[in-house]
């Protein structure tokens, strides 16, 4: 299952014993930023603590690194903490944003900072990984 993680908790107990491996985007690692999105945060961190919890569940997560969203340290700092609250194990893909659709004026992730960030994650995850270089 790919996901943005956004449902109820019922709908989570249902669906995530089906699952084998889930890969959640989380996009960003404040109530707000979910707010300018039309996400709810705290809906997407119960179903990634729900599906850590089920054994049979293989779970990575993805976080898209978008200029001006979601690109500080200490951004990155409070998720990887966070997930790593949870098992220092989960993998993360830390991924380079490109401008497209209705974001066409932003500019693509910065290089030095994707690394950056990653450095960032690696304190705590001991398995993050680079995309879309």
């Amino acid at each position: 299952l790919v996901t943005n993680g956004c449902c109820t908790g019922e709908v989570a107990a249902q669906v995530i014993p089906l699952m084998d491996a889930i890969n959640v985007d989380l996009k960003v690692f404040s109530a707000d930023g979910y707010k300018k999105l039309g996400g709810d945060f705290d809906a997407v961190k119960a179903f990634i603590s729900m599906a850590v919890a089920d054994p049979g569940v293989h779970l990575e997560l993805t976080t898209l690194i978008v200029p001006g969203l979601n690109d500080s340290a200490e951004m990155m700092e409070a998720e990887a903490s966070w997930i790593a609250s949870l098992d220092p194990g989960i993998p993360l893909h830390v991924t380079r944003f490109f401008p497209r659709h209705k974001m066409q004026s932003a500019e693509p992730t910065d290089l030095g900072l994707l690394h950056e960030l990653a450095d960032v994650a690696s304190r705590h995850l001991s398995n993050v990984f680079l995309g879309n270089c």
